[in-house]
């Protein structure tokens, strides 16, 4: 089966979160991936680490044969990002701290987790895929 992509900004999250939980026991493995808005002006994410990781982790996510989800959870633009108070900042289920970070979501909770700095290195994706 495909890899099964589910997108959802700060306003949608809550919604596409409770599909994605509620269809999380069908697949061999989910992810959450928080990453940058797309910055209209140049078209790419205005987060530097977002536009080197994300095809790295599409590409192993999508060369697996196993059943796997990944909700992509978009931060917003650098000045709501950049806010102490955002919701992901202080959500205690992420904790999140940089973007890109990619967590691997099982049994209701965070099992493993990649953060800004090291979300683009292959091996480590593939671990996580693995359950490492």
């Amino acid at each position: 089966m495909p890899l099964k992509v589910l997108d959802a900004t700060i306003a949608t999250f809550d919604g596409v979160f409770e599909k994605f939980r509620a269809d999380s026991p069908n697949n061999k493995a989910n992810f959450i991936l928080f990453l940058a808005d797309i910055d209209p002006s140049t078209n790419l994410s205005w987060c530097p680490d977002c536009v080197r990781a994300e095809p790295v982790i599409y590409k192993k996510l999508e060369a697996s044969s196993e059943d796997i989800a990944l909700l992509r959870a978009y931060v917003g633009d650098r000045p709501t990002w950049r806010t102490p108070q955002h919701p992901w900042r202080v959500d205690r289920r992420f904790n999140l701290k940089g973007v890109p970070t990619l967590l691997r979501w099982e049994n209701d909770a965070v099992k493993g987790r990649l953060e800004d700095h090291e979300a683009h290195l292959g091996h480590k994706i593939a671990s996580l895929l693995n359950g490492n």
